[in-house]
């Protein structure tokens, strides 16, 4: 019996619609909620599709983010002077896990575990480069998150 390769994180969660899915009804909760919907009052409508593309190509997806928005230095300009706090990242994180539930993506224990992996270091990083003085290294290379294994821009 041949092996069966193992799909990517983006190909477990079902691909760009899913994210599509998942990012549209996050952010129809974000408006709902009193500590984040300040930080998004003035967000674009294809917002949403943004963040479902960028998340779909650090998942393993394809690089459409990078192509179309300059990849993870763009991202990182988005975050300049937000002056996001501890608090706004644990409501992110935690609001975006549970649309993740309230849709019924994956909850395995593996795919979980490496989308939270994803979630904690990618919005901690957010909270950093949003403070006063932070940089964007242009040549930062986009995050790529396996099931448990990392390669970020700071990893090699």
């Amino acid at each position: 019996m041949p092996d069966t390769p193992t799909p990517t994180l983006y190909e477990w969660l079902g691909g760009i619609d899913a994210l599509n899915r998942l990012t549209t009804r996050f952010y129809e909760h974000v408006h709902q909620d009193e500590l984040l919907q300040p930080v998004f009052a003035h967000m674009a409508a294809d917002h949403p599709g943004h963040v479902a593309a960028f998340l779909g190509e650090v998942l393993g997806g394809p690089a459409a983010y990078s192509a179309a928005h300059g990849g993870h230095p763009h991202m990182i300009r988005q975050h300049l002077n937000r002056h996001l706090t501890q608090d706004m990242r644990r409501r992110w994180v935690s609001l975006l896990l549970a649309t993740a539930d309230e849709l019924g993506l994956p909850d395995d224990p593996e795919f979980r575990s490496a989308l939270v992996g994803y979630l904690e270091w990618g919005s901690r990083l957010a909270v950093i480069n949003s403070q006063a003085g932070a940089t964007v290294d242009e040549h930062a290379p986009m995050p790529r998150w396996g099931w448990g294994e990392v390669k970020g821009p700071y990893q090699g």
